[in-house]
């Protein structure tokens, strides 16, 4: 499976996400939603904030030329909010995914999709 598929069927085709990104640990976007732009420098800030979880915390993210608030932040994964909306990255062995949700979806139903497919990615060694 192509990883566009993983982002147009796992995350997106499940209604539960409005936009997402796969982002190499190495650096570069590996699949991404249409019309998704993530500049090189919010790619590596996504991925150094899990280095950084402290200054994360306090931080926040930026994602998309938006800044979002961080909720919670861990060496795996890393939910942040705007208003309405929010985001969950998390880490595999060798991406982050990155996917962001609009109301009325709620973090609760959106989180799981996420973190579904990133156990599936660990799983098979990405």
């Amino acid at each position: 499976m192509s990883w566009q598929t993983y982002v147009d069927a796992n995350l997106l085709g499940t209604g539960k996400i409005s936009r997402a990104a796969i982002i190499g640990l190495q650096g570069g976007i590996w699949a991404a939603s249409s019309s998704y732009a993530l500049s090189p420098e919010e790619q590596k800030g996504i991925i150094s904030s899990f280095q950084n979880l402290e200054a994360t915390q306090a931080n926040g993210v930026r994602i998309a030329g938006q800044k979002f608030f961080t909720l919670q932040a861990n060496d795996r994964s890393i939910y942040v909010k705007k208003g309405g909306d929010g985001a969950i990255l998390v880490k595999t062995k060798q991406a982050v995914l990155v996917a962001e949700y609009a109301g009325p979806v709620q973090a609760g139903e959106a989180t799981p999709v996420v973190e579904n497919l990133a156990d599936y990615l660990i799983n098979v060694g990405y």
